[in-house]
């Protein structure tokens, strides 16, 4: 595969796992409720995407940095809404 090839598919797998959190988002805004999310999981998985970014930035690969700059902020976000709405 050439290069552009290899950013088109990073781009494709960063769109759809970062899409994947949209929903549980934008159901925890709305309900005002976070009881189904485990608080150890969004943290252990916000530690892991903060590792992948500073992977991303270390190797310069921008669909890792932008997946997993917009992954991180949109888990933050469900840890907050977790703590917030107890």
């Amino acid at each position: 595969m050439d290069t552009e090839s290899i950013d088109i598919l990073g781009y494709v797998a960063a769109t759809l796992t970062t899409i994947a959190f949209l929903p549980q988002v934008i159901k925890t805004w709305r309900s005002r409720s976070a009881k189904d999310v485990s608080l150890v999981m969004m943290i252990t998985f916000s530690i892991g995407v903060f590792l992948w970014l500073l992977y991303g930035l270390a190797i310069q690969a921008m669909p890792v940095i932008l997946a997993n700059a917009t992954t991180l902020i949109l888990a933050l976000l469900i840890v907050i809404l977790k703590i917030r709405y107890r």
